[in-house]
């Protein structure tokens, strides 16, 4: 399997990963490499950082065993842990739920109802500690980020961007559109971090109905 992989920085590699490859298989199996530190896995590249500098040869290894990881996620698409599902209630009137009605010429029930209708994959976690990026979003709501983002946003606020959506764990700048709140909805936990892991599914219902 032809898989690119360059240096990224002196202690670490990055691999650009095949549209089939599992997010949650994979991270499995770059953590259990030799000499790993650190493994982060997105939808389209997964990044390695290892414990020590890697002069030429240590490098050649760690990209074969980096293809290999790739490799094995490839023949075990299921994770050893299967996925988990969860639901989230949201009150939607997100202050960008109008707009968004609009750029898609849809009315605003229709957004409602396309977003809630939706079953989503936690393809990536990044931008900030907790934060999923959750693909699946229907194509008829697709648009991209805003032109000029906001310098705060609210926890727990629902957006949209692209072909993903998402839920702001903590309150934070963003350029995503705003269509909703998550209600009772806690991001993190003591025992376990991040509530959302990759893999896991996530589907959200309207509050009150």
């Amino acid at each position: 399997m032809n898989v690119v992989v360059e240096p990224f920085g002196d202690a670490g590699l990055r691999a650009r990963l095949p549209d089939h490859a599992s997010g949650a298989s994979l991270l499995e199996a770059l953590r259990a490499l030799p000499h790993v530190v650190d493994a982060v896995v997105a939808e389209r590249h997964a990044l390695v950082t290892f414990g020590r500098v890697l002069d030429p040869r240590a490098q050649a290894a760690a990209r074969e065993a980096l293809r290999a990881a790739i490799a094995s996620a490839l023949d075990a698409p299921t994770p050893q842990s299967p996925a988990r599902s969860h639901e989230v209630q949201v009150d939607y009137g997100g202050d960008d739920l109008q707009s968004v009605a609009r750029d898609t010429g849809l009315t605003r029930e229709q957004v409602i109802a396309l977003h809630a209708r939706g079953e989503y994959v936690v393809a990536a976690i990044g931008f900030l500690p907790g934060f999923a990026y959750l693909r699946g979003l229907n194509p008829r709501l697709t648009l991209p980020r805003r032109a000029s983002p906001r310098a705060r946003i609210a926890a727990l606020s629902v957006a949209i961007a692209g072909g993903y959506t998402g839920v702001y764990p903590c309150a934070s700048p963003g350029g995503w559109h705003l269509i909703g709140t998550a209600v009772g909805f806690a991001p993190f936990r003591a025992d376990e971090g991040a509530v959302w892991k990759l893999g896991d599914r996530v589907r959200f219902l309207e509050a009150g109905r």
